[in-house]
């Protein structure tokens, strides 16, 4: 019999102890015959202490967990030119040529194939890339008229990097705003279920990689590719994430 969620606050569940796994969904779920987002647009970091001694950050605010971060908020990055420390960067690419900080609203995420031709990445994917932390993801799937989101992460429950794009934008005030995007890709195996497309997830020992400005272009893209699929795990989680409030 299905395990059912109650609403305690936390809409995501536990990656690594929950054992209703997308994979055995198929004798009581409708297989996905369409989606519903082209986007990563929900995610979750609540082992921000643990993301820091991972990737040997020296440099970390104390940050509390959050089950639901959204686009506009605050989230903690690592830039290419502080890669020993965690900066706070709001959510949603700003171009420098911007006329109004709205257009982030549009750019939360950039497309692995698009990142070189579109002019509001070109640059930044040349010269301004950054790490975003999580610990997992949000995705939601179509299910006749109704949708199902999922939680998404790694099998072995530990936090891991978004491939970032950010940007250093000057409002008409003269005051700088930091932004961010995170990087789509073509879904795995077990995203194809679910999403036409996933966040760019980089094995930890391709991060310092991806920071590093004397990287080629050529090497950069080869890290735009889905994550191994066998390594990650899905599940479905309440419906109160839908629930509009103050990004958190």
């Amino acid at each position: 019999m299905e395990r059912r969620r109650s609403w305690n606050g936390d809409p995501s569940g536990d990656c690594v102890n929950e054992a209703r796994t997308l994979d055995n969904l198929d004798v009581c779920a409708p297989r996905i015959n369409s989606f519903t987002s082209t986007m990563c647009g929900r995610y979750r970091l609540t082992q921000a202490q643990r993301y820091a001694e991972m990737n040997e950050i020296r440099e970390a605010p104390a940050l509390q967990p959050r089950f639901n971060i959204m686009p506009a908020s605050r989230v903690a990055t690592v830039l290419d030119e502080s890669p020993d420390s965690i900066s706070e960067v709001r959510w949603g690419l700003i171009p420098v040529w911007a006329d109004d900080e709205r257009v982030g609203e549009r750019l939360i995420n950039a497309e692995a194939e698009k990142v070189t031709m579109k002019p509001a990445f070109r640059d930044a994917f040349k010269y301004r890339r950054c790490l975003i932390a999580a610990d997992g993801f949000f995705a939601w799937q179509k299910v006749g008229a109704s949708t199902q989101p999922y939680n998404v992460c790694l099998k072995s429950g530990e936090p891991f990097s978004f491939a970032g794009l950010w940007e250093n934008w000057r409002n008409p005030e003269g005051e700088n705003l930091r932004t961010c995007a995170i990087i789509t890709c073509e879904p795995n195996n077990l995203m194809f279920r679910i999403s036409p497309c996933m966040p760019v997830i980089l094995p930890l020992d391709k991060t310092k990689a991806w920071l590093d400005p004397a990287t080629t272009r050529e090497e950069l893209l080869s890290l735009l590719v889905p994550y191994r699929s066998a390594q990650m795990v899905a599940y479905p989680v309440s419906s109160a994430i839908e629930a509009p409030g103050t990004p958190r």
